[in-house]
């Protein structure tokens, strides 16, 4: 195809990606150093529209270290309707981690997997990826960056870790090998080129961008291999066979309760700023029967920390934006930096609960979240992330006169919605979708927490020591 019509033909297909914002497309591009990656890329840039088109060539940076490791990708992974280029990107991290003897065969091919369920996260949200490694044989390698060191012209645009990749070409070639076995999947297959002139791989590179933008877009309710259940944890709490001696217990009287919460949030202050003097994020989140009091727990912990140090997630409806990228980006981009606490007053599993309920997601969409979450939670947990999941739970004639009685106080009437009656409805539908959420994301590392909230004392103090025990046993070195 000659130039003229292969740019035409690539920037049209942009500008109706662009139009009718159904996917987002993603170059990556890896291989071997003097492959005429770089001029490659700048003209391939100025082929294509560059307000829905970024480039992303991350140097590793003190920000990133500091929250798990796909997070800096996540916050870069481009909207529907636009473009991002990606050099090495998170193949090169586990590529020249493996090569600079920073981790062992086996953390790389741990890498490799988790690099496969992120990619069929992203493929299964109309990500597109278009993976490229771009080969060279060894002397012609030496040759092009002697060439270029040679040329006043050229020489600066050499960097040290070239001449550091040609001294590892051998080794390079033998990781890449596997790296794209490992990776090569349907939906994100691999494809290896090379070229003696820019030009000629801009051409190759160009036509693998087109044929991807044209093809078909995912159907969000088609069925994954993902969306298959993951046999149900044997320890999972449950809701709908309560333990009756959790409601049937006396109220806690105030005087009793004050003294403890005092104690509670005082040792929470102490390990608080212990976890930050450590630099050990923590993530809390809070789910619950709609009036079981989560803003009031939430309170009493966030009432112990100090205020430059966290921050609530209140986590409704998605944005515009949000609905532009793939579900878990919202939840990603709000990590926490190490040494702090994100704490979120719901959250990613209401993809499981209220989307699936109220028919807002595909069977095949919440189904396939399941292992996205059990994947998302792995990822922070290999991070040294404190993960603390509870369930604020309530009986159904608890939350009738919680509601009764916001409807009857002024100012409690704003906390009572439309949306909290209609809930209600559906209470028994609610309860299956929460213990199936409990069997397939209950995990020994990353398990729930159920809290019997008809006393909302109790609960408060159990939410409060519970998350002082994940901060102890983490202190501790348990976890």
């Amino acid at each position: 195809m000659k130039t003229e019509t292969l740019r035409y033909q690539l920037l049209q297909a942009q500008l109706q990606m662009a139009k009718r914002e159904n996917r987002a497309l993603v170059l990556m591009l890896s291989g071997q150093a003097a492959s005429y990656m770089h001029p490659m890329l700048n003209t391939l840039n100025h082929w294509l529209e560059n307000r829905r088109t970024e480039v992303h060539a991350l140097e590793p940076s003190g920000e990133d270290a500091k929250r798990p490791a796909l997070w800096r990708y996540w916050r870069r992974m481009p909207a529907r309707g636009t473009t991002g280029i990606f050099v090495h990107g998170w193949y090169g991290d586990a590529l020249f981690a493996r090569a600079e003897r920073r981790i062992g065969a086996g953390a790389f091919e741990d890498r490799l997997a988790m690099i496969r369920e992120f990619e069929a996260e992203l493929a299964a949200e109309n990500v597109a990826l278009v993976k490229i490694w771009l080969d060279i044989d060894r002397k012609t390698q030496g040759e092009r960056l002697s060439a270029m060191q040679e040329d006043p012209s050229r020489a600066w645009q050499l960097d040290p870790a070239d001449w550091q990749r040609h001294l590892q070409h051998p080794l390079i070639k033998a990781l890449g090998k596997p790296l794209r076995e490992i990776t090569h999947t349907d939906w994100a297959p691999w494809h290896c080129i090379t070229g003696d002139d820019p030009e000629d791989l801009v051409h190759q590179v160009a036509e693998r961008l087109l044929d991807t933008a044209r093809q078909p877009t995912v159907d969000p309710e088609a069925p994954w291999a993902s969306c298959h259940l993951a046999p149900a944890a044997k320890d999972a709490p449950t809701v709908t066979k309560p333990d009756p001696a959790s409601r049937s217990a006396g109220r806690l009287k105030k005087d009793d309760y004050q003294q403890r919460l005092v104690e509670q949030q005082a040792r929470l202050s102490h390990n608080s700023r212990e976890a930050a003097r450590r630099g050990i994020p923590v993530v809390l989140v809070f789910e619950g029967h709609d009036a079981a009091g989560k803003g009031g727990s939430i309170h009493r912990v966030t009432t112990a920390l100090d205020a430059r140090h966290y921050r609530v997630h209140s986590i409704a409806a998605p944005s515009d934006e949000e609905r532009l990228h793939p579900w878990a980006w919202r939840f990603w981009r709000r990590l926490p930096v190490d040494g702090r606490f994100a704490i979120f007053d719901r959250s990613w599993y209401g993809r499981v609960l209220v989307e699936r309920v109220e028919g807002f997601a595909a069977p095949a969409q919440w189904r396939r979240a399941y292992g996205e979450i059990r994947h998302f939670e792995k990822r922070l947990l290999e991070h040294g992330t404190v993960l603390g999941k509870f369930f604020l739970s309530i009986s159904k004639d608890e939350q009738l006169k919680r509601f009764e009685a916001r409807a009857n106080t002024p100012r409690k009437q704003y906390k009572l919605t439309e949306e909290d009656w209609r809930n209600r409805a559906r209470w028994d539908d609610y309860e299956v979708a929460i213990d199936e959420m409990f069997e397939q994301t209950h995990r020994t590392h990353a398990p729930w927490s159920l809290i019997s909230c008809d006393d909302k004392r109790q609960a408060r103090l159990e939410v409060i020591e519970r998350v002082n025990e994940l901060l102890e046993r983490r202190l501790d070195g348990a976890l």
